[in-house]
């Protein structure tokens, strides 16, 4: 089983390490020098690929995206991997390459919204709502696991743990996690059926239908999930400055809405 050998393998150390030591480990082509290359958090794919296209489709301009957990993505930059533009799911990150100078200040914005969900596969009949005194170790059974993304570094694996800290429940489950290197890898787990339930974004269950929502986490049960995006400091491409205003513009929200994210910043 998927799940056996990545808990024998202990594949998060391994994946975390060789996601550091291979900045473009998420891209699917090269980069090429012209090309504005956009490091952006793992739940953003479908989003950022549909409105990477449309872009094209206006400018004939090509973005290239890797796609990574947010912490992985931002030590990649810390040691000088070629990102045009950082797009973090949460503020933490962003505020980590702010403090380092590696991030143009002056271009950072809050611009998506997002809510965290508990998901089954899509034929699971299980049912809970999550409140203090939810039964959810008794709903992933004597032998099941909780997928989630890595709870101390991976932004959606922080909120999930806040989330579950705040209604009394981490202590009854976090012996049953299963910790994945970002929240695509968790959302994986639960599509195969190799986990009964895991702990994903909205948009990661919009963009799956081998799984279905069993529950939304109540919105102050955890943070506000941000996801801001800026120009990093060390890029000279002139076309990533235009597409940051594209992704900033009326243009791009239907690919983000699309996938279910909010709206938080006016459009430009």
């Amino acid at each position: 089983m998927l799940l056996e050998r990545w808990n024998r393998r202990n594949f998060i150390s391994l994946a975390t390490a060789a996601a550091l030591a291979l900045p473009f480990a998420g891209m699917a082509l090269p980069a090429q020098a012209a090309d504005t290359v956009v490091f952006a958090a793992a739940s953003l794919k479908n989003a950022l690929d549909d409105a990477a296209a449309l872009y094209k489709e206006k400018t004939d301009k090509v973005v290239t995206a890797n796609y990574a957990a947010s912490s992985a993505l931002a030590k990649q930059i810390e040691e000088k991997a070629p990102a045009d533009i950082f797009f973090s799911a949460d503020l933490a990150w962003m505020d980590y390459l702010q403090e380092k100078n590696l991030i143009k200040n002056d271009t950072r914005v809050t611009l998506l919204g997002n809510t965290i969900v508990l998901v089954a596969p899509a034929d699971s009949t299980a049912a809970l709502t999550l409140e203090p005194g939810a039964k959810l170790a008794d709903a992933l059974g004597a032998d099941g696991k909780l997928a989630m993304a890595n709870v101390e570094s991976v932004p959606a694996g922080k909120y999930g743990k806040a989330a579950l800290t705040k209604l009394g429940l981490w202590s009854e489950v976090e012996g049953k996690v299963v910790q994945a290197d970002n929240v695509r890898a968790a959302l994986a787990f639960v599509a195969t059926g190799e986990a009964p339930l895991g702990i994903v974004y909205q948009t990661d269950a919009n963009a799956e239908p081998k799984v279905k929502v069993v529950a939304t986490f109540p919105e102050d049960s955890h943070e506000p999930i941000l996801y801001p995006v800026a120009l990093t400091a060390s890029s000279a491409n002139p076309d990533a400055a235009a597409f940051l205003d594209f992704l900033k513009s009326d243009d791009a929200k239907p690919a983000f809405e699309k996938q279910g994210f909010a709206i938080v910043a006016p459009a430009t």
